[in-house]
């Protein structure tokens, strides 16, 4: 794609942003939220990380989007195919940067449960943890979970 396609858009936004929702979604590069939720530029705050997880540096940026962005909504989006999830589950020993994401998703794990049912589990897991947040509760920011397959292209929501 040329970056001049995007021209109109940059004009526009470098005198700010307004978007409508923030995405805390997984870094895969396989599952891009303004492409599945069919977005253009500055209409989504996004935050990515391996299996997204939530921890104070996120949560500070979710705070800075709903407080200062003015966003009203928040989606936390789990995917099918996950190597953060898998790794999680797979019990074997991770390199300490790795295990400290690892450690974030496996309350959301139970015995049995099959590697998309520990995706959604945790998705549902993390947007708690940011309802749970003071400032979005303050703030009265809606907070959803979703579940995005890479296969079908369809969002899921928990």
């Amino acid at each position: 794609m040329n970056k001049d396609s995007h021209a109109k858009d940059r004009e526009v936004l470098s005198e700010g942003q307004k978007p409508f929702a923030i995405v805390l979604c997984c870094a895969d590069s396989r599952v891009a939220p303004e492409i599945y939720f069919d977005q253009k530029l500055g209409d989504i705050f996004v935050i990515r990380n391996a299996g997204n997880v939530v921890d104070p540096i996120v949560l500070g940026s979710i705070e800075y989007g709903a407080e200062h962005l003015g966003s009203p909504l928040i989606v936390v989006v789990g995917h099918s195919c996950c190597g953060a999830v898998t790794a999680a589950c797979g019990g074997d020993e991770l390199p300490e940067n790795i295990q400290c994401i690892a450690d974030v998703i496996k309350p959301s794990i139970k015995e049995g449960d099959t590697i998309d049912t520990v995706v959604r589990s945790h998705a549902v897991e993390m947007a708690n943890q940011v309802k749970n947040d003071s400032i979005i509760q303050h703030i009265g920011t809606k907070v959803v979970p979703a579940y995005y397959d890479i296969k079908s292209g369809e969002v899921i929501w928990l």
